[in-house]
């Protein structure tokens, strides 16, 4: 993880990046470097996702505040959190009441620049310190001009990038993992997903053989999500037996998750076992309710697919959460391989456990592949009976010791069970 925990430090953290814009794409351009296959695509600005539309594209190369005296009082070039993102090109003269109204702070936190976007409302807007907004306020009178100027660009002709890497497997099933891009320098909250990200890649790839299909996306949050659903939501729901966000998970103060909706999915399980398997006893579960990142999309209602978040601390849980504290001191090389032990473990043992899915709709006809007596009487029916309760469960969700503990046979028949079915070809 080294590497990647530097690639993460040294290329990545300095990029403004937004939802959109060349910020997305230098950063795709970074993984893509590392891993040649990685597909950079485009969605058109203003194409309709679900209820959504893709965003404007927007670009910045100069944003600051000067003062009377030609000092440049807020920069962004010095810190790209200094600027509201997505704010509109600007250039204009103010007076200090206005310029007051357009500084944004967080007053428990007086050295953090916070980091506020406004994506469909156009806006400007600065972020400070509090303790700079008090010198502002302190120093200047109220008759006092102050030169606006934001070299920014919103193109309705632009694109929203992404990337995807898909390492085939023997099985059609998918283990999907997601991560975003679109969080100017932040380290947990940005960087330590893909960092993670990058990692796996990078393990996975060296195995000889897969039994499953590991599919890795780099996406801006929330539109990003909603416009990959969009585009692959039936082939996503055919395949996808389990997956994880990654995000917030590259500081070392704890392990935590967030399962599934309903806290049943092969994902959840799988997490809670590579705990163990790891020997973390100290682990904490957030509830659904307490949602915020891509697992929303997800596990929406109609896209339903089984995806969990692994986070370290979860975003809003830690003080540095969404502002210029949320640098390297916070991620660590420590923390991040902690993180990335936790995702390796459990998609390694979602690789290897069996989830089986008939692929017939409806009760299938056993009689002619030699499965049901063809001649009605009450006797010799019940091993017929135990291969359609075996199929009833078999719906892609539940592994084998699942199922056998659903129809109340031991783990040993269930496994036979599936093993002459696979051969009638009645699963995939």
């Amino acid at each position: 993880m080294e590497k990647f925990y530097l690639i993460g430090k040294k290329k990545l953290y300095p990029l403004c990046r937004s939802l959109t814009g060349s910020g997305v794409r230098d950063t795709l351009k970074i993984v893509k470097k590392e891993f040649p296959k990685l597909k950079i695509k485009k969605i058109k600005s203003g194409t309709r996702v679900f209820d959504w539309a893709i965003p404007p594209e927007w670009n910045i190369s100069d944003a600051y505040v000067e003062d009377k005296f030609g000092n440049k009082i807020v920069n962004f070039k010095k810190n790209n959190l200094h600027l509201v993102g997505y704010s509109v090109p600007t250039k204009k003269t103010v007076k200090k009441k206005e310029l007051l109204k357009s500084l944004y702070f967080y007053k428990n936190q007086p050295s953090a620049i916070p980091y506020i976007t406004s994506y469909y409302k156009r806006r400007w807007g600065f972020c400070v310190t509090f303790n700079e907004f008090k010198k502002i306020k302190k120093k200047y009178s109220e008759n006092d001009s102050f030169k606006i100027v934001i070299k920014s660009s919103l193109n309705n002709k632009g694109h929203l990038n992404f990337g995807e890497l898909i390492l085939k497997g023997q099985s059609k099933q998918e283990i999907l993992i997601s991560t975003y891009i679109c969080h100017p320098s932040m380290a947990n909250n940005e960087l330590s997903g893909p960092m993670v990200s990058m990692g796996l890649i990078d393990y996975f790839s060296k195995k000889k053989y897969l039994k499953k299909t590991i599919r890795f996306i780099f996406i801006p949050e929330t539109i990003g999500s909603i416009a990959y659903l969009n585009k692959n939501i039936k082939n996503l729901k055919q395949n996808v037996i389990a997956g994880y966000n990654l995000t917030c998970i590259g500081d070392e103060r704890q392990h935590s998750c967030m399962m599934s909706k309903y806290e049943n999915s092969p994902a959840d399980l799988a997490l809670i076992q590579a705990y163990k398997n790891l020997h973390i006893k100290k682990f904490k579960i957030y509830s659904f309710l307490e949602r915020g990142s891509d697992e929303r999309q997800y596990n929406s209602p109609g896209v339903d697919l089984p995806i969990a978040s692994i986070f370290r601390t979860k975003y809003g849980k830690y003080p540095e959460y969404h502002s210029s504290l949320d640098d390297f001191n916070l991620v660590t090389l420590k923390g991040v391989t902690g993180g990335f032990r936790v995702a390796r473990e459990t998609i390694n043992i979602i690789l290897n456990t069996i989830y089986p899915k008939y692929k017939v709709l409806c009760e299938p006809q056993m009689g002619k592949r030699d499965l049901y007596p063809l001649l009605s009487s009450k006797q010799n029916k019940g091993v017929s009976r135990k291969y359609l309760d075996f199929l009833q469960y078999a719906d892609g969700k539940n592994s084998l010791t699942t199922i056998s503990n659903y129809i109340k046979l031991k783990l040993s028949l269930t496994k036979k069970i599936y093993i002459l079915l696979k051969k009638k070809n009645l699963e995939i």
